[in-house]
């Protein structure tokens, strides 16, 4: 989609008509003594003649200047209430943050409806769980496309291409919002795209055909995919399917470094790149505009000049946009806020699920809770591929890959969050201490959620052989897949799920306080569910937050790093 190619509001910025009210904390419609209406969004009082169908925001009663005290008299007029300074960065942040990708990203959403016009969506086709939920981890996927549409774009080769799939990033933001994964997968990753039912132009439904053994930049723009095969194609991967999807293409990133005024980058090297049109000296940058497009297309230049050293830097520069759009000088511009909210929307397609300001809004409120220190950029484990002599593509490095995955599904954060932690640490201890039951008295019934075939009979007879749990029945087969194992019970059954918890090494995440379930002879009993994580029969299980799988890389969105 040519983001360039989208109406803008007329030629005046919205910046001079929309001022900050320090003492409310909202944007107010400021008009010149002169002017008989406001370019943005249209006259006051009526709707605009050109475009009937656009909503006009509530008019505003303009503040006439307080009138002076007589002389000699002291004014009784009570200063207005300030909103405290955290409260009016968490809603400039929750407004306009929701978050940026490389190539694509969003950015700047406030409430101005009309704003509406300038986002375009695209069927999910049923690939989303429906989009994102407020009480729920969320799960975006967010996609840079190389097609080379848009002005100024005419010069970067493959000008005809229908576009890949070029940079994917699958952000996890966790269910307490105190965390956030941001899950990079490379675009020569060898995957097997599925079948993409797709809705065409004229509404209609064509299922595209799947194919195995392909680039990961195939799932997107060849053979007439849209996003939403890219987003079946990440749920096959990885077995987490996400809530929504956000595309743009590249002049997102060249337009929403313009609106904050260039962002701050770092070089341990000097680059001179040809191909992305780089030439910056060793040190600190700010770039902006085209030289910051130039920066993140680099690879030649960085690391071993590959694809995954292209996902590095482009991690390093997210990390320094996401630290620009937090920093004060951002949050308490109206101008910058207004030039955000302009680009990112111009920039954005995004799914049928997530396409009003309102449900953007929605979604950055969710995502300015986060710290960048909690927020991790992690790449998906993978090697080159085993089946070429010249490496072109990777594969999974599979047991890394699968822990990460099943990180993500899990809701388990990449980094040491500590309030989370005190918050695990009550948990834990309130569901561990405690009495135990005698294993005897211990009745549970046991399901195969997810681990191998035959999983639930051999832990079954550990159970009742070694362990002494004689009253415990093997249930067959869980409604569903888990990537961990739980153990449900009933309150009155805390003292035999911490007996249990000891003999099966579960930590208090994993016991799930609910309801009991009655057995084959009528009585109540609990559920112990199997998961992906089950290691044998009588192996201890065990998961931690923080503690990353062996051999792979991650960095935070708070550190400064310089590309090498």
């Amino acid at each position: 989609m040519d983001a360039q190619g989208r109406g803008r509001a007329g030629d005046i910025d919205p910046a001079d008509q929309w001022v900050l009210n320090p003492d409310t904390g909202e944007y107010e419609l400021r008009l010149p003594p002169s002017a008989a209406q406001s370019p943005v969004p249209g006259p006051r009082g009526a709707a605009p003649a050109a475009a009937p169908d656009r909503e006009v925001p509530p008019q505003r009663r303009r503040r006439s200047a307080p009138e002076e005290p007589p002389p000699g008299r002291a004014g009784r007029r009570r200063p207005a209430k300030k909103k405290s300074r955290g409260k009016r960065v968490l809603l400039w942040t929750g407004g306009t943050m929701a978050f940026v990708v490389l190539a694509g990203g969003t950015a700047g959403y406030l409430y101005l409806q009309h704003l509406n016009d300038n986002i375009q969506s695209v069927a999910d086709d049923g690939a989303s769980t429906g989009g994102f939920q407020k009480d729920k981890a969320i799960n975006i996927l967010l996609i840079g496309t190389d097609k080379r549409t848009g002005s100024g774009n005419e010069g970067y080769g493959d000008t005809g291409s229908a576009g890949h799939a070029d940079t994917t990033i699958l952000l996890h933001v966790s269910k307490d919002r105190s965390n956030a994964t941001a899950l990079s997968i490379p675009r020569d990753l060898i995957v097997d795209v599925p079948d993409c039912p797709t809705t065409q132009e004229d509404g209609t439904q064509k299922v595209i055909r799947g194919t195995t053994g392909v680039r990961f930049n195939t799932s997107l723009g060849q053979d007439g995919r849209t996003p939403s095969c890219t987003m079946r194609t990440v749920t096959e991967l990885t077995g987490v399917t996400p809530d929504n999807f956000m595309v743009a293409d590249f002049n997102a990133v060249k337009t929403l470094t313009s609106a904050v005024g260039g962002v701050e980058v770092c070089l341990a090297k000097d680059i001179d790149d040809p191909d992305s049109h780089l030439k910056l000296p060793a040190g600190e940058h700010t770039v902006e505009g085209e030289q910051a497009l130039a920066f993140v297309r680099t690879r030649h230049s960085v690391g071993f000049g590959g694809d995954l050293s292209r996902i590095q830097i482009q991690q390093q520069f997210l990390s320094a946009l996401m630290r620009k759009l937090k920093s004060n000088d951002t949050l308490t511009s109206p101008s910058k806020m207004l030039k955000l909210a302009e680009a990112g929307t111009e920039a954005l397609t995004v799914d049928s699920q997530l396409d009003s300001i309102g449900k953007l809004k929605d979604l950055g409120l969710e995502l300015g809770k986060l710290n960048t220190k909690n927020l991790t950029f992690t790449t998906v484990p993978v090697v080159d591929n085993p089946a070429e002599k010249v490496k072109a593509t990777v594969v999974l490095k599979e047991g890394p890959a699968q822990q990460v995955f099943d990180m993500v599904a899990n809701d388990v954060s990449f980094t040491e969050v500590k309030q989370k932690e005190k918050k695990e640490a009550a948990a834990v201890s309130a569901r561990l201490k405690g009495e135990r039951s005698e294993p005897s008295e211990v009745r549970v019934r046991v399901m195969n959620g997810g681990a191998p075939a035959g999983s639930a009979q051999q832990e079954l007879a550990y159970l009742q052989t070694d362990a002494g749990v004689t009253k415990s029945e093997n249930a067959g087969n869980a409604p569903a897949d888990l990537s961990r194992t739980t153990l449900e019970y009933a309150p009155d059954q805390a003292d035999q799920a911490r007996a249990l918890a000891e003999i099966l090494g579960l930590s208090g995440a994993a016991m799930k306080p609910g309801e009991s379930v009655t057995n084959s002879q009528g009585l109540p009993t609990m559920t112990l569910t199997l998961g992906k994580d089950f290691k044998g029969a009588g192996v201890k299980i065990n998961a931690a937050a923080g503690k990353t799988p062996e051999g792979v890389e991650k960095s935070t969105a708070d550190k400064v790093e310089c590309a090498k």
